[in-house]
């Protein structure tokens, strides 16, 4: 266990941010969660409730609140949200950020900051689809900024309650690349709480491999309302996965990434994890908002700048769209 307690607050308290949060407070660390409405009132009375494989459940104490200015200055500000929420939130979260704060977004999808590194393959592009009117861009220093990647399986079934069910590697590096000291600091950090972190030389890489899956997984899962294994199984849609997956390949290549990986044994390792139902199909299933533009819209974005079509991308993109307009709220 880390013999320092580091000022952590967790920014989203759904299934990822509780997970984190809950691993964090048990290692010691004086946590905090920003939340509001009905998850907020249960983390204040209860606790957040986590359950994690062959732990049970437990109730964690948390400092939760709705406002960054009753937390303070942070050490580390691991933001949680759902992508869409971020644009919204970003200029309030000013008064956890101090002269050593480090910001680590742990989102799905390409993060507004994916192209705005200097000396990286299309520098200085933007992506609307995560970034609408460039505040997040603002608000948060990119020189804050660690990049964060996270395989794990979790959900949020009820208000401050929180369900890890597996996976759990988390990968966390430098914008620009290399391994610098305070990525391998809160690697460590965040390894000694249980979270299976790693420093990663090459963090743009490692979210475009999580992208690959999430390109994949996420959308068919929602225009099929099938669990992962179901989708990998069956012969049609386990084409059309590759399909997705080859054609997002090439996309990565294309923007100067080293993304040349098997394809079948990648899906294979989502099979692995065995019966997934993906966040976005739990959102669903809840009529919540759904991920598609940090997941579908942002990587086209990125290809169209680049002039590459990616037919497969923008047609499952269009489908699940409509899907979503359908279930609820846009």
């Amino acid at each position: 266990m880390n013999v320092v307690s580091n000022r952590i607050t967790v920014v989203g308290a759904g299934a990822i941010g509780g997970h984190f949060a809950a691993r964090l407070a048990l290692a010691g660390h004086r946590v905090s969660m920003l939340a509001r409405g009905a998850t907020l009132q249960a983390l204040a009375q209860h606790g957040l409730r986590y359950t994690s494989p062959g732990e049970g459940e437990r109730s964690i104490d948390v400092n939760a609140a709705d406002d960054c200015a009753a937390l303070g200055e942070q050490d580390l500000v691991v933001i949680a949200l759902k992508s869409h929420a971020l644009p919204g939130l970003a200029a309030s979260l000013a008064p956890l950020v101090g002269a050593g704060t480090v910001v680590l977004p742990v989102g799905n999808g390409l993060p507004w900051w994916y192209f705005l590194v200097p000396g990286q393959p299309l520098e200085g592009l933007r992506l609307p689809s995560v970034d609408p009117a460039g505040g997040i861009e603002r608000a948060i220093d990119l020189a804050r900024v660690l990049g964060g990647s996270v395989m794990a399986s979790c959900s949020a079934p009820a208000p401050g309650v929180v369900v890890h069910r597996s996976g759990g590697a988390v990968v966390i590096g430098e914008p620009g690349g290399g391994v610098s000291a305070r990525a391998a600091h809160w690697a460590n950090v965040l390894a000694e709480a249980g979270l299976g972190a790693t420093a990663s030389r090459d963090i743009r890489r490692d979210l475009w491999l999580k992208l690959l899956g999430n390109v994949c997984a996420n959308p068919l899962s929602v225009l099929t309302q099938a669990s992962t294994d179901r989708i990998i199984d069956d012969a049609r849609t386990h084409a059309v996965f590759a399909a997705l997956m080859r054609e997002c390949a090439e996309l990565g290549r294309r923007a100067g990434l080293a993304v040349d990986i098997d394809i079948e044994a990648r899906i294979a390792q989502t099979r692995a994890l065995g019966t997934i139902k993906t966040s976005m199909l739990q959102d669903l299933e809840a009529g919540r908002r759904l991920e598609l533009e940090a997941i579908l819209g942002a990587p086209l974005e990125c290809a169209a700048r680049l002039g590459y079509d990616a037919p497969l991308m923008q047609a499952v993109h269009a489908l699940a769209r409509l899907r979503a307009a359908q279930a609820g709220p846009a």
